[in-house]
């Protein structure tokens, strides 16, 4: 999830003394935001309905929660300069000075959006939940009776080993889940960097050279990423 690099004096949200001459700049765009956050629910409610085994609000949180990852992965490709891929996938040299700055203390950049850590953390969070949401789609119950819309294209054995990977994907996500929440305390208390005021307000104060702002995607393309990930969503329960 995301992890906005950290600017030089950027705290808590609101304006506090020490914030004051900070230029506010934009960060996250509103369908980020969005997404991130109904992403989180959606996720808490699919384990929550898991464990209470209540099947069809599994099946149907799932529904909804495959329709924004398939639009989280459109807007990572036309969304706003900080939502695309091309803006936060970095290679591994940037990854280690990153990591360096990081031990060092060095790490005020004059860029905005996900630092190289963060962009990875991301792209292995959606990978891993699209990998489990496809899982889903064919898995088979223990009992036979709730199953994947796509389940009957395989066996039942098939579909009950696949149910199992399901479970260690769900695993791995949680595992992921408490990595990002670890990073977020560490900025907090280490580092003195909100994450989570920028998620929740698009944007956040900066000392010194203002970085330069996200800039937007239209809002056609918006219309058309919500419009594909739809009916992609609606093909694919529906094949």
């Amino acid at each position: 999830m995301p992890h906005p690099v950290p600017l030089k004096g950027a705290g808590v949200v609101g304006i506090s003394a020490s914030d004051a001459g900070k230029a506010r700049v934009r960060i996250w765009d509103a369908p980020t935001r969005l997404s991130h956050w109904l992403i989180v629910a959606l996720f808490a409610a699919l384990w929550w309905t898991g464990e209470t085994e209540q099947l069809d609000l599994h099946r149907d949180a799932g529904f909804i929660l495959l329709g924004l990852v398939i639009f989280r992965l459109i807007w990572g490709v036309v969304g706003s300069s900080t939502a695309r891929f091309s803006d936060f996938i970095r290679g591994p040299r940037a990854v280690g000075a990153y990591i360096g700055d990081l031990i060092r203390g060095r790490t005020d950049r004059a860029v905005i959006g996900h630092n190289p850590l963060g962009g990875w953390s991301v792209a292995a969070t959606l990978a891993l939940l699209a990998g489990e949401l496809t899982l889903g789609l064919f898995a088979v119950n223990v009992d036979g009776d709730q199953e994947g819309p796509l389940a009957r294209f395989i066996s039942f054995d098939q579909g009950q080993a696949i149910a199992h990977w399901h479970h260690l994907a769900f695993n791995g996500l949680l595992a992921l889940i408490g990595l990002h929440l670890a990073a977020i305390a560490f900025y907090a208390v280490i580092k003195r960097d909100n994450l989570i005021g920028p998620m929740l307000t698009g944007a956040r104060r900066a000392a010194g050279e203002p970085a330069p702002p996200m800039r937007p995607a239209p809002l056609w393309k918006l219309g058309a990423a919500i419009v594909v990930s739809a009916a992609l969503t609606w093909l694919i329960i529906h094949a």
